[in-house]
């Protein structure tokens, strides 16, 4: 090495392979200062940024998660009240239902009863004007029977007690005679 700082003394020119020290010396000062300044102004003002982007995240995850779970627990609270008014619309629903059926059936009962009140009065309506037709026939057949009897007998049957006495003798003997053919028929 003797012999490479000699040579450039001598003013022989410098090989590029080898460097020269006072660069080095002087490269190695200019670094040492740039560490120094680096590390006391710069990386704490990174450690400082990259502490509160950690802290923003970290909070903004934290603030995250803690609206995810008020999200949640409305979510849940929202599907319990649907739950509940579909069960509340079913209720309603099935006492509709049972309402609807109890008036059907209130509805045929009603329908029945009048029904039933129609064919009562009609029989009852029946039932007079038939006790009125016979009162009416047995006058009629009373009259024609005494008319008839009067002029068989040749002597007038005009008294009202004798009148009556045989037409309900022969309306009786009528309805004995009809009832037993009647009932030989059947």
């Amino acid at each position: 090495m003797d012999h490479i700082v000699l040579a450039a003394a001598e003013g022989e020119t410098h090989s590029p392979v080898l460097p020269v020290w006072s660069e080095v010396i002087l490269a190695l000062i200019v670094f040492a200062i740039l560490f120094v300044l680096m590390r006391k102004f710069v990386v704490p003002n990174f450690e400082k940024t990259f502490a509160e982007r950690t802290q923003a995240i970290e909070g903004g995850l934290s603030a995250a998660e803690s609206k995810q779970a008020e999200a949640d627990a409305k979510l849940a609270e929202l599907e319990k009240q649907l739950a509940d008014a579909r069960h509340e619309a079913a209720r309603i629903r099935e006492e509709a239902r049972e309402q609807g059926a109890a008036i059907i059936a209130e509805m045929r009962e009603q329908a029945q009863a009048e029904s039933t009140r129609i064919v009562e009065h009609g029989k009852t309506q029946i039932e007079a004007e038939r006790q009125q037709a016979v009162t009416s026939l047995r006058a009629e057949v009373g009259a024609l029977a005494t008319g008839l009897a009067g002029r068989i007998v040749g002597e007038s049957l005009d008294d009202e007690a004798r009148q009556s006495r045989v037409v309900d003798r022969f309306l009786t003997e009528l309805e004995t005679q009809g009832g037993s053919t009647s009932g030989s028929v059947n």
